[in-house]
């Protein structure tokens, strides 16, 4: 008797924390299915999607590279917000068509909810990358009413992808060295205000160059936002801590964004406790 299942994809795909985390919570939920990961090549995506639309066990999939951009015309349908960051993370079969969605938004934006429910006078966040996770980024805190600086190696392709995502906005770019710089800026008082300083690279992830980071760019009651995973506690978030500021690690965004994706694929919340304590300690283990 065969089972329900969902996977992700990717090449390569054995570095994916999305089997563990899928697998923790279809046994604490009690279902019976199954979470895997499959290997699939830039050139054997078509064939695999193809495999996929006559399989009635498939609940779906999530997506990781390379494939995000290259699986959107595979699809029958794109939710807006996936059209918007030009990237699908997770497809589902409803009604006998692919639909292709974009959960990084979300399970970014979960941990700031409750600051984001609440009034301020200025909200900015300083955001540092201009990939694909960036992508997404930018697209939930501009719709949350952030005033954006953007830096990249590239200040053109950093102005690009504001234009693209948020073209009515009053945003703006920097060098991706900039915030490497020392400086003795003096900020006015952020009371009632928000901060953000988010690394959206692979830096300072194990096996990549150090994120170069000068911690007077950063105002007073900041929060620092690292979505690397390796270490969980990278450089920047442990200078963050130690100088007094809130601090959220990778695996927020990485759990927030699984569990969205979860009761797509199974109908049913993903069953989580508060701080997500035991499934942090597997993934960790």
């Amino acid at each position: 008797m065969t089972r329900p299942y969902a996977e992700v994809i990717g090449d390569p795909i054995a570095q994916s924390k999305s089997p563990a985390i899928h697998g923790f919570w279809l046994e604490r939920a009690g279902i019976a299915a199954d979470y895997r990961s499959c290997h699939v090549r830039p050139a054997d995506l078509a064939d695999y999607i193809a495999s996929r639309r006559g399989d009635d066990d498939w609940r779906g999939c999530n997506v990781t590279m390379p494939h995000k951009q290259a699986i959107m015309p595979l699809l029958d349908r794109i939710e807006p917000i996936a059209a918007k960051v030009g990237a699908v993370n997770t497809v589902v079969p409803v009604d006998g068509e692919l639909v292709g969605s974009n959960t990084d938004v979300a399970g970014f934006l979960e941990p700031l909810r409750t600051e984001l429910a609440k009034q301020h006078y200025f909200r900015m966040a300083r955001i540092i990358g201009t990939g694909g996770a960036a992508r997404a980024i930018i697209a939930g805190l501009a719709d949350e009413g952030l005033v954006l600086v953007v830096a990249g190696r590239d200040p053109a392709k950093a102005r690009a992808l504001l234009d693209e995502l948020d073209p009515g906005g009053e945003h703006h770019v920097a060098p991706l060295d900039h915030f490497a710089a020392p400086t003795d800026f003096a900020f006015d008082d952020r009371e009632g205000c928000l901060d953000l300083v988010v690394n959206a690279t692979s830096l300072g992830m194990v096996g990549h160059d150090p994120l170069h980071f000068d911690f007077g760019h950063v105002p007073p009651g900041s929060i620092c936002y690292d979505i690397v995973t390796a270490p969980l506690e990278t450089p920047f978030l442990a200078e963050a801590k130690a100088r007094g500021f809130r601090t959220i690690d990778g695996l927020n965004m990485l759990i927030g964004q699984a569990a969205a994706a979860f009761e797509r694929f199974f109908a049913v919340p993903a069953p989580r406790d508060d701080d997500d304590d035991e499934l942090r300690r597997r993934l960790g283990a």
